[in-house]
């Protein structure tokens, strides 16, 4: 036996022993606790910005927690357990934007641990199938990771989803193994992860010792055939300018000290300012992050306003400030409606600026940017706890506008960029994707370079770059293959612009053509071991 797998087998062999005798008793039951919530952090530390891979270990560990739980229910607090570590780690910082207000402060406690704690639900579903059907043999990773990706793909869909750091995203976007999104989207990649990781777990189990290793090295050989088929995929990716020369601005301009009128004058000035300055060459397109000003458009733009006519000032002939402000408008019905919205303005000489084309947010956050039940909410209070007076409408579905003297271009406002599908990949395929969005509500932590990475992830199922704009960082230029374009990011707390060359598309990505259908393929085929089981059992 190799080196490598005789010390991964022993260390395999050490747990399974611990986990044999921790099986009753308080002391058991704590221990289990304890090894349930090491998995999921082990796991969640495997994600930028932490980049801990080894801690992908967790999702076998998982596995023989769910394999060696005394029943069903057992299993789900086991995979509930690890949900609710995996999640406290991937999504602490979402208490941060409840201390921007001092008033909601209380609430930050809450939020850190009931968004962890009601997504863990899908990883304790996981567990408890796998359990209930309790798989044999060495194919049982295979469904382990069918079921895993199966409540993952659940948690990106159900109540608007939440796909927040799926198991495929653990690879940095732009390293040799992120490429294979390219082929089966993020949540396939994340079957063949855990399937890969999951293969170390039956070196403790059924099976001679050789069929055992070498299971262990089969998901060995699957991580090294992804890593290098991703760096044969990286060797041949050469970035083409195109002529579309495009501006993001970041403005630095912290959440908690927008709201007086003397930081609103201050915030004008440094987005007008930031927008004309001078440069190598002047910008086709300049871009502003989602709420860049703390007021409506309406409000902006209002003719007695003087803002417009700076910001109009600012912008150059035949260029294009795509600008992510909030809308108001009056229904068909007579009722106000409002939208978190991209404007696409275009320069007209005296005229002022023009409003070539508007996307509305189609994604909403509940609690952010609506209230889920709002009658029943508002009804008990909630709505004034949250500080929300008026929920935000959603507009239609994602597609890609067209811009005066630009590519056309699909925006994303915020985490829209976590939705894998809501770009088309082939027909109507747009030029670019840009991703405007207000991180500054969780400050200096963990969740605007995660919200990079995922974002990255759709320039490479796409093959598209990616332009995205935020207030504090991160901003950046994303070639197609999911990697910063030559340095050209502005990290948290910087302030300043990036002047940088559109990247060319590259030909339409096998995901591109049939989205998600190898990951249900994956899925079903994993899946394939435990029907069979069950139709001989059926039949005898």
């Amino acid at each position: 036996m190799p080196g490598w797998a005789y010390r991964t087998h022993t260390r395999f062999r050490m747990t399974a022993e611990l986990l044999q005798k921790l099986r009753g008793g308080v002391d058991g039951r704590l221990a289990r606790i304890g090894l349930a919530l090491v998995a999921g952090i082990a796991a969640a530390l495997a994600h930028p910005p932490f980049g801990v891979l080894p801690g992908l270990l967790g999702y076998p560990l998982l596995m023989l927690l769910a394999e060696r739980s005394a029943s069903t229910r057992g299993a789900f607090w086991m995979g509930w357990l690890a949900g609710f570590g995996y999640f406290g780690v991937g999504c602490w910082w979402v208490a941060e934007a409840f201390l921007v207000d001092p008033a909601q402060a209380w609430m930050a406690p809450f939020a850190a641990s009931l968004l962890p704690a009601g997504i863990g639900l899908f990883w304790g579903g996981a567990a408890a199938l796998y359990r209930r059907f309790a798989p044999v043999g060495l194919t049982r990773v295979l469904v382990f990771a069918a079921l895993f990706g199966l409540f993952e793909w659940l948690r990106g869909h159900v109540l608007t989803g939440f796909p927040w750091n799926p198991a495929g995203a653990a690879w940095g976007a732009g390293s040799a193994v992120s490429q294979f999104a390219a082929v089966v989207g993020v949540y396939g990649l994340g079957i063949v992860t855990v399937a890969a990781v999951s293969a170390f777990g039956v070196l403790l189990g059924e099976g001679t010792r050789k069929a055992r290793a070498g299971v262990a090295l089969t998901g060995a050989l699957v991580l090294i055939a992804l890593a290098v088929g991703g760096a044969v995929r990286l060797g041949d990716a050469r970035v083409r300018p195109t002529d579309t020369l495009v501006r993001i601005v970041q403005a630095d301009v912290q959440q908690e000290s927008k709201w007086t009128p003397e930081a609103y004058r201050s915030i004008v000035d440094r987005y007008v300012n930031l927008t004309a300055r001078d440069g190598a060459a002047v910008p086709d397109i300049v871009v502003w992050p989602e709420g860049a000003l703390p007021a409506s458009f309406n409000d902006v733009f209002d003719p007695a306003s003087a803002d417009g006519a700076a910001i109009a000032r600012a912008v150059q002939p035949r260029q294009t400030l795509l600008a992510g402000l909030a809308r108001g408008e009056v229904g068909t019905d007579g009722r106000a409606r409002y939208y978190n919205s991209l404007f696409a303005l275009e320069d007209v000489g005296g005229a002022g600026l023009r409003v070539a084309a508007v996307y509305d947010k189609y994604r909403l956050v509940p609690f952010g940017e609506f209230l889920p039940l709002g009658d029943l909410m508002g009804a008990m209070g909630v709505r004034s706890l949250v500080h929300m007076p008026s929920d935000f409408s959603a507009g239609p579905r994602p597609s890609p506008i067209d811009l005066p003297n630009a590519p056309r271009v699909q925006p994303l406002i915020c985490y829209e960029s976590l939705y894998p599908g809501f770009t088309p990949g082939a027909g109507g395929r747009p030029d670019w994707i840009v991703n405007v969005s207000n991180d500054a509500w969780f400050g200096a932590t963990s969740g605007p370079i995660q919200h990079l990475n995922l974002a990255s992830y759709r320039a490479i199922e796409t093959g598209l770059p990616v332009v995205r704009a935020t207030p504090t960082g991160v901003s950046a230029m994303i070639d197609p293959w999911g990697r910063v374009v030559d340095g050209q990011r502005l990290e948290p707390g910087e302030s300043g612009v990036i002047d940088a060359r559109l990247p060319a598309p590259v030909g339409i990505t096998p995901y591109g053509r049939v989205g998600d259908l190898f990951f249900w393929l994956m899925a079903l085929g994993g899946l394939g071991p435990l029907v069979l089981r069950v139709w001989r059992n059926r039949r005898r």
